[in-house]
């Protein structure tokens, strides 16, 4: 920080600011994730393993929101379900972030 109170990127509320722009859809994609597997927890294949399970992060990318670009990590879900009326597996779509979305609009 300078002595006037700003940083390479702006002043220090700036990147307050940004840090929570961040944050937020990180934590609120964490928390979807957390909830979809929570629903499927009692799905089990015949050797006992959960169908819907966590699969690490997808690549960053970036989204512009109303104030900055920002990156975000989305977390993978590994869902092994098969629909019944498909015959396909079945996949997890966020709807916070969904795949192709690279704006908050």
């Amino acid at each position: 920080m300078n002595a006037d109170g700003t940083t390479e990127t702006g002043s220090v509320i700036d990147d307050i600011v940004r840090e929570g722009a961040r944050r937020m859809p990180a934590a609120a994609l964490e928390a979807e994730v957390n909830a979809h597997i929570a629903e499927s927890a009692e799905e089990r294949d015949e050797c006992g393993r959960r169908l819907v399970v966590r699969n690490g992060y997808h690549q960053p990318r970036d989204v512009t929101t109303a104030a900055w670009v920002v990156e975000v990590k989305a977390p993978r879900v590994n869902d092994k379900r098969i629909g019944e009326a498909t015959g396909e597996r079945k996949r997890f779509s966020s709807v916070i972030l969904p795949p192709y979305r690279r704006g908050s609009a």
